[in-house]
């Protein structure tokens, strides 16, 4: 994959250069989220966590609220509106400059965390699809948007998804999003293939195999494939147990285009991208 095509999103007024792949480290403020390991309830957990982010080498912070596993309990907006503003209070205090994404697909949480907070990404499983609002409010608001495929809801999305192709489905669902984005005058956008969600294991995979499709837009790609069941269904286990796993998608998804990894371990992200990005362009390796 050709990296001298360099792509930029506007974080808060800044440039951040996507030609060199970024990590983005997955901070959850959720009782309930997939990985046990990944659940930050308290004050000093989520201190921990930021701070073990930007240390370990990773530029964006996801924060969510809303568990999107499969069959997770629906919570409400209030609810989630609540979880947010503790755990952004914390970021903001501990690190005031950090890049910040909030994992939403409800608009007027979206408004919130970016006019209280200065929150400079919003990550939507949705992609609009589940708050009709989220478009107009994304462009008025003038963040960069991440928008994901995914088939059906987070209640319902396992539940036998179909597709006629699930690589050509996935990329005409983009076609129409991006487009309606463009009409609304949205800069940045972000875009996440949605591994796991509304997919079996043979979807996953065919989209992983033909990943570089999806540079046919000339947009940046997130892969977020971190200790997911696409992962431990196939070669046993739980998400604990999925690090490896993730590590290998992780390097094949750089090979194919993907411009940021959204990950829980972000050292071992860190390193994946460093060594891609060394036999990429072996004439720039610096040692650590």
């Amino acid at each position: 994959m050709d990296r001298n095509i360099i792509k930029y999103i506007n974080v808060n007024g800044q440039l951040m250069d996507l030609s060199h792949p970024q990590v983005m480290g997955i901070l959850n403020v959720t009782p309930d989220s997939f990985f046990a390991g990944s659940r930050k309830q308290n004050e000093t957990d989520i201190a921990v966590r930021v701070h073990q982010i930007v240390d370990e080498g990773g530029s964006i912070i996801d924060i969510g609220a809303y568990s999107s596993r499969p069959n997770a309990e629906d919570v409400s907006p209030e609810e989630e509106m609540r979880r947010l503003r503790f755990g952004l209070s914390v970021i903001r205090r501990e690190l005031p400059e950090a890049v910040v994404s909030v994992d939403t697909f409800r608009a007027d949480v979206a408004q919130m965390c970016v006019e209280e907070y200065g929150v400079s990404i919003i990550n939507d499983i949705s992609a609009g699809m589940m708050d009709a609002d989220m478009f107009p409010t994304i462009a008025r608001l003038g963040v960069p948007y991440i928008i994901m495929h995914m088939q059906g809801t987070p209640q319902t999305m396992q539940t036998h998804p179909h597709y006629d192709n699930v690589v050509k489905d996935v990329l005409y669902y983009f076609s129409e999003k991006v487009q309606r984005l463009r009409d609304l005058g949205v800069k940045d956008i972000i875009l996440d293939p949605g591994f796991g969600f509304g997919k079996t294991l043979t979807h996953n995979y065919a989209l992983l195999s033909q990943l570089e499709e999806f540079s046919i837009f000339e947009l940046p790609i997130l892969v977020g494939v971190s200790r997911k069941s696409m992962i431990y269904r196939l070669l046993g286990g739980g998400p604990e147990d999925a690090l490896n796993g993730t590590t290998a998608i992780n390097a094949i998804a750089l090979t194919k285009g993907a411009d940021i990894l959204r990950v829980h371990d972000v050292k071992a992200a860190v390193e994946v991208v460093k060594i891609v990005s060394a036999m990429q362009h072996p004439t720039f390796i610096t040692p650590s």
